[in-house]
């Protein structure tokens, strides 16, 4: 197993975020949480990065546990997490967000190699490679997002919300991206509240609600299940 994640309890304070959540990622899945606002997905992605502490429970990745182990080191291991909201660097230029996302490979040629990749993947980005981040549309800063995720060569790539704010015809875009990306190579962890389209390309799904999972299966399963219909999918 390459994740596994086991009974985790998180607090923000007084409130009880994840509550004895578990879920597990073979090799080569895209795997997709799905759910509500509010109901612990983000935070799960955040509790593998270290990116928040973790009261109890157990996170292994490769059968070495990660839970105390800090959040540079989680990078190094060749976890990259693509957080909510995109958070790329505004001010810098694309290029200049490129590089932040390799600066765990000290290799300026490799660099290079890894940055004409990025611009064949995305050319959108090729041409707008000297444009501060702040000035590119919504799709565009996600694609950025991803591309400097992807520049630290990531075993597993944690998505949050990649389709958030993003009109349809982009979002099919950026969903064919993370699908080319699991074609190469790379495992997937899928926070996503649009369910018809993360269920869409994944393997399997893990339903959260209130910071419990309340459902768990094969993604097409979870497709037919009048409970994820009704609750996430417009009731089909």
């Amino acid at each position: 197993m390459m994740l596994e994640v086991n009974d985790l309890n998180v607090y923000y304070g007084a409130i009880h975020a994840l509550k004895g959540v578990s879920f597990q990622l073979k090799e080569g899945e895209i795997v997709a949480l799905i759910g509500a606002n509010g109901a612990g997905k983000s935070t799960s992605l955040k509790a593998v990065s270290s990116l928040v502490k973790v009261r109890s429970g157990e996170i292994f990745y490769r059968g070495e546990p990660l839970t105390t182990v800090p959040p540079q080191d989680v990078v190094k291991k060749g976890i990259i997490h693509v957080p909510e909201g995109r958070k790329i660097f505004p001010r810098m230029s694309v290029v200049e967000n490129l590089e932040m996302g390799a600066y765990v490979h000290d290799n300026r040629d490799a660099f290079e190699t890894d940055m004409e990749a990025m611009f064949e993947r995305f050319p959108r980005l090729r041409e707008r490679r000297k444009q501060s981040g702040g000035t590119l549309s919504g799709g565009e800063q996600q694609m950025l997002a991803i591309a400097r995720g992807l520049m630290a060569h990531p075993q597993l790539l944690l998505l949050d919300e990649p389709s958030m704010g993003l009109a349809p015809i982009i979002v099919e875009q950026i969903f064919d991206i993370i699908r080319d990306i699991n074609k190469q190579g790379t495992t997937i962890l899928l926070v996503e509240q649009n369910a018809q389209m993360a269920l869409s390309i994944a393997d399997r799904g893990y339903v959260l609600e209130t910071g419990r999972v309340v459902l768990e299966g094969k993604a097409d399963d979870l497709m037919e299940n009048p409970v994820v219909q009704e609750a996430y999918l417009g009731g089909h």
